[in-house]
């Protein structure tokens, strides 16, 4: 059965700083792209960012460019978003999700992804 958990989430002021994680079990995590998504009250579920298998390629949403990070670490079948200088307009319940995919490539629409977690909550504070 796979599993993602993520956790991280929080209250934090405008300027700050959060990481998320996103725990992966269940899968050979190797061979699937990674990706963050968020969805805020009355918005549809946006891409943030993707990471390919291996962590090869990124691909970040023109609002966070600069400002998150989206890392892996395939010995602990972990997928991070590491968020600074957040922005009140960052406010969401934020996801990670899982898609098979060939090397190097990066799925960006919701549909595209196979499993998904719970969510984890950010909330920015103006």
């Amino acid at each position: 059965q796979v599993q993602l958990v993520e956790s991280g989430g929080g209250l934090v002021q405008a300027g700050g700083s959060l990481r998320l994680s996103c725990a992966a079990s269940g899968l050979t995590f190797s061979s699937y792209g990674m990706g963050w998504f968020r969805q805020a009250p009355g918005k549809e579920r946006e891409v943030v960012a993707g990471i390919s298998r291996l962590g090869i390629r990124t691909y970040y949403k023109d609002s966070v460019k600069g400002r998150f990070t989206i890392s892996t670490d395939n010995a602990k079948n972990t997928v991070y978003l590491q968020m600074n200088s957040v922005k009140p307009e960052d406010t969401a319940l934020y996801y990670c999700a899982a898609a098979r995919t060939q090397l190097g490539v990066i799925r960006v629409g919701a549909r595209e992804y196979d499993y998904w977690g719970q969510g984890t909550q950010v909330t920015v504070s103006s």
